[in-house]
């Protein structure tokens, strides 16, 4: 089969990650890379060598030797970005979190379906290993009914002078950039709460420093989450039924071990034997897709980026987290 090529929208620390890791995933090449000025693209080429440097986004975009578009830029920028590779025909897999609200989000996927071209959501964690493993373990019902899910993330940013942490105008705030990955989680294995409380503490730029809330469902299930920029936390995920538990050690989000813990005091094991950082599944994904056709993936369909979105946007109502550039 024919090497999938990739065009890299974008120069920052998550792109150079993305590439690094998918030298890891056998087909698969980088073979332009676009920023807002050539001397920024041509400096990434250090981390994809043999791709060509294009000074613009349309420049890159309008390549007839590019399969699919990866968006790397800041979060508020996802959207303009991913419209402009649709609307050359180009499939995107878009950086998380997808956009900034919902209707962002519709947006992008009406203009996919629109342009009859594939759309992926970034949000690496639905494509790994050991996420496939605990959809398994869901389906087989081994834990019971499931009455609790908790996952934090708290990374210690907010003091180490990263401008797009701390900038509203950049979507700063660790909901974003922290919280998307355990709402996405209690999503994975709850589905959309059917009500949800939020509390904050906000910095002195009105971006969140600090979030917790709960989700409520129908079913009398609960999922918590917290997330900072504040401070290193155990990054951990736990989903305990009737029967028992899933425990998913740090990282959760990444590749990593995890067991399940039974009420009759059996426990069974899950190993990590994942080499790399994870992020080219989602890539050897998104060319699946292209390949045979489909527009969306299974494993992050359209519909849950969006119901994603929804829940990030009611819990920023909540703590009353608006950027400046919203209207």
């Amino acid at each position: 089969m024919n090497t999938f090529r990739w065009g890299i929208l974008g120069t920052g620390g998550i792109a150079a990650a993305f590439v690094q890791d998918l030298k890891l995933a056998q087909g698969h090449s980088v073979v332009a890379v676009g920023s807002r000025t050539l001397d920024r693209a041509q400096s990434f080429l250090a981390d994809a060598p043999g791709a060509v440097a294009c000074g613009s986004y349309q420049e890159l975009v309008d390549r007839d030797d590019v399969d699919a578009i990866y968006v790397a830029t800041p979060h508020p920028s996802h959207h303009e970005h991913t419209l402009l590779a649709l609307n050359a025909k180009k499939p995107v897999l878009c950086e998380k979190p997808f956009a900034i609200s919902a209707a962002q989000a519709e947006n992008m996927v009406d203009t996919a379906r629109k342009n009859n071209v594939a759309l992926l959501e970034a949000m690496w964690t639905r494509y790994l290993p050991h996420i496939a493993q605990l959809r398994e373990i869901l389906t087989s019902g081994v834990l019971g009914q499931i009455q609790m899910v908790e996952a934090d993330l708290g990374a210690r940013l907010a003091d180490q002078n990263i401008e797009r942490c701390v900038n509203p105008v950049l979507g700063g705030g660790a909901l974003l950039d922290l919280g998307i990955y355990p709402v996405n989680f209690i999503h994975l294995v709850l589905g959309a709460p059917s009500a949800i409380t939020a509390r904050a503490v906000m910095t002195d730029r009105n971006v969140d420093a600090q979030t917790s809330a709960i989700f409520d469902y129908a079913s009398g299930a609960q999922g918590v989450f917290n997330t900072t920029m504040i401070a290193q936390t155990p990054c951990r995920a736990v989903i305990s039924g009737l029967l028992g538990r899933l425990e998913i050690d740090r990282a959760f989000y990444k590749p990593t071990q995890m067991r399940v813990a039974l009420f009759d005091g059996t426990i069974t094991e899950y190993p990590n034997t994942y080499i790399g950082r994870g992020m080219r599944e989602q890539a050897i994904e998104m060319a699946h897709v292209v390949r045979t056709g489909l527009l969306e993936s299974a494993l992050m369909p359209w519909g849950e980026s969006i119901a994603v979105m929804k829940t990030m946007d009611q819990i920023r109502a909540g703590i009353a987290l608006k950027y400046p550039f919203e209207d």
